[in-house]
């Protein structure tokens, strides 16, 4: 007999969401971790004393939360999944017969509060990953990536025009909104002994970094003679947009995205900022890296970007402050085969340049003496010289021979040049692309940064400051109970132990006389010990070397061990054929 469901709810007065919530779900696990308690204090300046009671700025900001988990676009659609799901209304502390916020509210909401409500909201979940131990400081990875904007290409108009138009609706508005600075509403640091001092006061107020503009372009700067397509025209749905190159050759609106990155296991993201796509990748990176070196206290051994990054004054700057610029270089010169000033040598007690060939290039113009600080010189080898070089057709067709120009500033950009090749600078060139390339894929594929949702600077610049909150804030809850160690605790919470491997005279096998290591050998802390060599190392063997003595222990797979430790063997002419050159 086929059966028929009839569908009757009944009442049930006794049932909570405490019960129908399981123990082990997501949202409890983040209730338990953050305490938002913190964001009434950074809104209270947004509210009156007195009037209708407004939503809660803790459920709008675990609403935001939601969003970000959840993967959702829209405020609509949030609330249509709130009312669906138990666990998001246990999370919220609403109940079954509570009527949840109107999706109009948040947006609201989000305006009223600005950017510096989120900015504020960004540096708290900072300071939580700091006080965990999740920020390392020691080094810093720059990177940026393409995000599209709301809006389409076809908007493009006159930027003369919609200036016009605009200025003649809202005059009053824009000129506010250019000449007022908002205040950062973030957890302040201690104040500096020169916080009064007038003098400074003044001269700051009238300055202003890429921060503080919200990533706005200056119109006024120009990086050459040819004009830029977002100086003549501009969009009237999304007006901080500017037009980008997305895959083979195709047009779009979009921003920029920074993130600045520690180098540290947890990759805490220490500063998020949006640009317009016109703005070059390298001009915002010392203004994000004084911000997160004075806001956090930390002092990097060095920084890390690609060659984008590698500009003159950038690295200038960089190594001023005692900070190594471990950051690529593009090759000078735009044709292949050619020798380029990376190929010359300087040699700055001579004052002269050496080529490929060994032909000196000599500054021009330049009178014994005089000091040519901040300014360019430029260097040229004898035409004579040039003209009988066998290497000519690789360096120059310039009848006078070829020359060189030195900048005031390219004596640090030589210092990264000596750099390259070096281990710690090619590993942290190596490090950067899987410690911050993989959190713009991260926030692309599962977060939506891929396209942003809202529109003009200030907006898209909170969307993406919530996306970082929420990364960092995946990294808080899985590192937060085992933060990582430092070398010196590590050391003490796990002492060297035995390698718990032994070989014996039998030849029969078992598995604690195998040759291969246990787990317990990799955990000990001295084979991170290393000494330096002048002889080989052998292919079959494994050597310890010790600096008092000429023993050499050997370890050997095909050789017996003693039970009560190793054998101690006495090479002085060890044999050239079970040795590499080159080896140690």
């Amino acid at each position: 007999m086929m059966g028929t469901k009839t569908r009757n709810f009944t009442l049930l007065p006794n049932l909570s969401l405490e019960e129908l919530v399981p123990k082990d779900n997501f949202y409890r696990r983040l209730e338990a971790t953050l305490d938002l308690s913190f964001v009434r204090e950074l809104t209270k300046g947004c509210y009156a004393c007195s009037g209708r009671p407004s939503v809660d700025p803790v459920i709008f900001f675990r609403l935001q939360l939601v969003m970000f988990f959840e993967n959702i676009r829209s405020e609509r659609r949030l609330m249509e999944v709130a009312a669906d799901r138990l666990s998001i209304r246990w999370y919220l502390g609403y109940d079954l017969y509570e009527p949840l916020p109107n999706h109009s509210s948040l947006t609201k909401i989000r305006e009223r509060y600005g950017l510096e409500i989120f900015r504020g909201f960004f540096e708290k979940i900072v300071q939580m990953c700091l006080e965990a131990g999740l920020v390392r400081g020691e080094e810093l990875f720059f990177d940026s990536t393409k995000v599209k904007a709301n809006a389409d290409i076809d908007s493009l108009a006159s930027r003369f025009l919609v200036e016009t138009h605009l200025s003649g609706l809202f005059e009053e508005s824009l000129i506010t909104e250019a000449s007022a600075t908002e205040p950062s509403a973030g957890t302040e640091p201690d104040a500096l002994p020169t916080f009064e001092d007038e003098t400074l006061i003044v001269a700051n107020a009238g300055k202003s970094d890429w921060i503080s503009r919200a990533g706005r372009q200056e119109r006024s700067f120009s990086s050459g003679p040819r004009k830029r397509t977002s100086d003549l025209r501009v969009s009237r749905t999304d007006p901080d947009a500017t037009p980008m190159l997305m895959g083979e050759g195709e047009a779009k609106l979009g921003y920029q995205t920074h993130y600045v990155v520690d180098g540290g296991k947890a990759r805490i993201i220490l500063a998020a900022l949006v640009t317009p796509y016109e703005v070059s990748e390298n001009r915002p990176m010392l203004d994000l890296l004084w911000r997160s070196c004075f806001r956090w206290r930390i002092w990097p051994h060095h920084v890390t970007a690609d060659g984008k990054y590698g500009t003159a004054e950038n690295v200038a700057a960089v190594e001023q402050a005692n900070i190594r610029a471990f950051v690529g270089l593009h090759r000078s010169g735009g044709r292949p085969h050619i020798f380029g000033k990376e190929d010359f040598t300087y040699d700055p007690k001579e004052d002269v340049y050496v080529c490929p060939a060994g032909k000196l290039l000599r500054p021009l113009t330049k009178k014994d003496g005089e000091d040519r600080e901040g300014k360019v010189t430029t260097y040229r080898a004898k035409a004579s010289s040039c003209g009988t070089c066998e290497l000519r057709p690789r360096c120059t067709s310039n009848k006078l021979g070829r020359n060189l120009k030195r900048g005031p500033l390219e004596g640090y950009l030589d210092r990264v040049r000596n750099y390259a090749g070096t281990y710690p600078y090619e590993k942290a060139l190596r490090k950067r692309k899987v410690w911050i390339e993989p959190l713009f894929a991260e926030a692309k594929d599962w977060h939506a940064l891929r396209r942003f949702r809202l529109r003009r600077l200030k907006k898209v610049n909170i969307e993406a400051l919530l996306i970082a909150s929420g990364q960092n804030l995946k990294r808080l809850l899985t590192f937060g109970g085992r933060r990582p160690k430092k070398l010196a605790q590590a050391a003490a919470l796990r002492p060297p132990t035995t390698t718990g491997y032994e070989i014996g005279p039998a030849r029969k096998h078992r598995s604690n006389r195998s040759w291969r290591p246990t787990k317990a050998f990799f955990n000990r802390l001295d084979r991170f010990w290393y000494w330096p060599l002048d002889a080989s190392y052998s292919l079959s063997c494994r050597k310890e070397f010790f600096s008092d003595t000429e023993h050499i222990l050997i370890r050997c797979g095909e050789s017996r061990r003693r039970r009560a430790g190793s054998r101690r063997v006495e090479l002085k002419d060890p044999d050239p054929s079970l040795c590499l050159e080159g080896a140690g």
